[in-house]
Formats: C-alpha cells, sequence, structure tokens
C-alpha cells in the first residue's frame, strides 16, 4: 500500500503523526500530569515493541549492551524533558528549541566557513526565543527543551552505533525498555493515579504511543526505502513548524510573531545545514 504513496509525503506523515501524537498527550495533562503521560506512552510504546520485536539479547555483547542502554537513556531522557517542557510553554516553541540538539550536531561536525552563516542564522533564532514572552515567564520549560537537546543529539549519535552493533531493530526494542524504565521513577505515581480515575487514558496514550512511535517509525523507514537521504533532511527540518500547526490546531496555541521568526530561523539553517552537508559528502 505504501508504495503507492509518494515517499516524501510518508515523511511528512510521519511527522505530522509525531507532533499530533504530542498534542493529544498535553491535553491529558492535567488527569496524569506532564512526566505521566511521557510515563503511560513509553510503558505502552515499549510493550508492544518488545513483544512484536521480542529482541534476542543472550548472545549480545559487553559494547552491544552498553550501546543499547546508552541509547535508552537518551531516548528516555528526550521524551520526558520534552513533556515537561510542553506542560509550560508552546510545542511549537519547544519542538523549535528541541531541534536545536540535531542542529548544533551537524554543525559540529562541518569545516566550512559558509556554514557559518547557518549557525549565525540559528543563533538568531536562539536569541529570539531568549528574549520571548515564553522564555521570560516559563523559564522551566525553556531549560527542559533545551536539555531534551542534548538528549536527542546524544540518541543520534547512540542511534548510529546501535544500527552498526546491532542487526535489524532489536536494539531499538531494548532501548525502548530502558527508556521506559528511566521514566518509571518519575512518572509512575501520577500514571498510575490518572488512570485508576479514568481507565479510558489507557486507550487514549495507547493512540499516542501509535502516533509518536510505531506508526512514524513504519513511514519513515518506508520513505527511506525510496529516496535520497538529503530529500529527507530536508523535511525533517520542518519539524517545528508542524509542531506549531498541531499546537494551534489541537490546543490553541497561538505563537507571537517573534517567536514564528526564531522558528522560521532554526528551520531555515537547518535545512541550510542539511544541503550543504550532503553536498559535501557528494564530492569525492
Amino acid at each position: 500500500m505504501t508504495t503507492r504513496v509518494p515517499a516524501p509525503l510518508l515523511a511528512l506523515a510521519a511527522m505530522v503523526s509525531v507532533q499530533l501524537g504530542a498534542a493529544i498527550a498535553k491535553t491529558r495533562f492535567d488527569e496524569v500530569g506532564s512526566v505521566g503521560a511521557a510515563t503511560l506512552r513509553l510503558v505502552i510504546g515499549a510493550l508492544v515493541l518488545a513483544l512484536v520485536v521480542r529482541p534476542r539479547v543472550r548472545h549480545w555483547t559487553r559494547a552491544q549492551w552498553t550501546a543499547a542502554v546508552l541509547l535508552g537513556l537518551a531516548l528516555g531522557g528526550m521524551n520526558v524533558f520534552i513533556y515537561v517542557a510542553f506542560a509550560t510553554i508552546p510545542i511549537g516553541v519547544a519542538v523549535t528549541i528541541e531541534f536545536l540538539g540535531p542542529l548544533v550536531l551537524s554543525l559540529a561536525h562541518t569545516r566550512r566557513w559558509r556554514d557559518v552563516s547557518w549557525a549565525v542564522l540559528a543563533l538568531a533564532g536562539v536569541v529570539l526565543l531568549g528574549v520571548g514572552p515564553t522564555a521570560v515567564t516559563a523559564v522551566a520549560g525553556v531549560a527542559a527543551a533545551v536539555a531534551a537537546a542534548v538528549c536527542w543529539a546524544g540518541y543520534i549519535v547512540m542511534n548510529q552505533r546501535v544500527g552498526a552493533a546491532i542487526p535489524g531493530i532489536d536494539g531499538l526494542a531494548l532501548s525502548m525498555v530502558v527508556a521506559m524504565l528511566v521514566s518509571l521513577p518519575f512518572g509512575l505515581h501520577s500514571a498510575v493515579a490518572g488512570v485508576v480515575d479514568d481507565p479510558t487514558l489507557l486507550l487514549v496514550f495507547a493512540g499516542v504511543a501509535l502516533l509518536s512511535s510505531v506508526l512514524p517509525y513504519a513511514l519513515e523507514m518506508a520513505a527511506l526505502r525510496r529516496m535520497v537521504t538529503r530529500v529527507f533532511g530536508v523535511l525533517q527540518s520542518l519539524g517545528p513548524a508542524i509542531a506549531a500547526l498541531a499546537g494551534l490546531l489541537v490546543l490553541r496555541e497561538a505563537l507571537s510573531v517573534q517567536e514564528v521568526v526564531a522558528l522560521a530561523c532554526v528551520t531555515a539553517a537547518s535545512i541550510g545545514v542539511t544541503l550543504s552537508g550532503r553536498r559535501r559528502r557528494a564530492v569525492p
């Protein structure tokens, strides 16, 4: 079925699915709290993935275990911190700040002065967010989004190592279990209390886990089989804009003009770095 759909549309659908799941999860923060929501998503996602994949870990080496555990720590931190950020700042702003993680990681590997312009553009976006009304009134949320950005950068690095060290998606399945364990001490109580009061929350967060984890992974995997990674990277750069749109439609979170300009700066810088990086790798 997915072979009939253009690959770029699959990649865009994956991003829309992720941000829609996040927006839906935020609508239930009053019942389970932000960390409780992250915990429910991770628990359901980890259990489903573990049951489907059934990772064969018996003969793993110490290096394979280390890589998978470190990936899980990064994944757990990324999910918990970004949900904490969602609780106090708009989703569009939080995802824009979080997106600085992979952007800075890309810039750290550059050796060309031309790419400095993209760093300056991204810095302009950071400054605009830093002096905007959201940053002034919700310092904790901004700090949580920055922590999520750091975890996202770590997730990218460790995901590459896990992919190289462990065949298939067995490493990802175990990493999801580790991420779940990371969240349990902080969100188990509020998650259980919310579910006891309203058992239908299990269905809601099963949908969130599907939208935020299972479906995007399947769509991205199908897209990457039929498109070059340069185009995929450019499309991924639209994440902050899609997050802002999801926040507006689902949560009525309107961004200020200053925040929209900041979002545009970070998105443009990410696209520029992606295109520049792919061109460099194409040169013999």
